[in-house]
């Protein structure tokens, strides 16, 4: 059965806004971090950790669009809406990277900038869990339990994937239409020479595997309260 605005019972609309509220409350003292930091140092160091968490808002966006949506609208945008998603998915993730950017700044306590990356990173990741568990669910009430989780394992594959394109290549999503050229180009030599291409590899499938285990466990976590029905 779809699921829409109509048929979502009290209390999963009750967990979509307690959702809602949690991320919203985390991403702002995100925010307040930054902002705080600029004040401090007047320095705008972390200012683009902003742009990261917008980008990694889009897929949790599009992903409750679907998820809120009517079935037969779903049939229509699923196909074109999952593709866009995909492309933006790994932006998510991607954050946890950026604690590369951490080391001893002058003005502000090493602790501060700490707290600070792993806000950013927290949130992108729960943001990226979250958008995931309502597109698995779109695609188990279609086609199955294994059919769901083949299409998570899939996904959290490439976002790892796409994380490396944007951390070591230095590509964004964006440029699938900007430098589609590159882009293919790169893709395509690591799929054909993988041995000269090691680390491209070892990024893909030690992120893959982590995001994997951490998807599930929080999956896991989500279900320990749930009654049998909601299980």
């Amino acid at each position: 059965m779809s699921m829409s605005i109509a048929t979502l019972s009290v209390p999963q609309l009750r967990q979509r806004l307690h959702l809602l509220l949690l991320l919203g409350a985390s991403l702002a003292l995100s925010v307040v971090l930054i902002v705080f930091r600029v004040f401090l140092v007047h320095k705008i160091t972390f200012v683009f950790l902003l742009w990261n968490l917008f980008l990694a808002l889009i897929p949790f966006g599009l992903s409750t669009m679907l998820g809120l949506s009517a079935g037969r609208l779903k049939a229509r945008v699923l196909l074109p809406v999952g593709a866009v998603w995909l492309l933006f998915f790994p932006n998510a993730p991607y954050i946890l990277t950026d604690l590369f950017h951490l080391e001893p700044r002058a003005g502000v306590p090493y602790w501060y900038d700490l707290a600070l990356i792993l806000s950013c990173a927290w949130n992108g990741l729960m943001l990226g869990y979250a958008s995931l568990t309502d597109m698995q669910q779109l695609v188990t009430r279609r086609l199955g339990w294994a059919a769901g989780w083949g299409f998570a394992t899939l996904a959290l594959l490439l976002s790892s994937f796409g994380v490396y394109l944007g951390r070591y290549l230095r590509f964004n999503s964006w440029d699938v239409v900007t430098n589609p050229v590159s882009l293919l180009y790169d893709i395509i030599s690591r799929l054909l020479h993988p041995a000269s291409h090691r680390g491209t590899w070892g990024v893909t499938l030690l992120y893959g595997v982590f995001l994997l285990l951490g998807y599930a466990t929080v999956r896991l976590l989500g279900r320990l309260d749930a009654t049998p029905e909601e299980a």
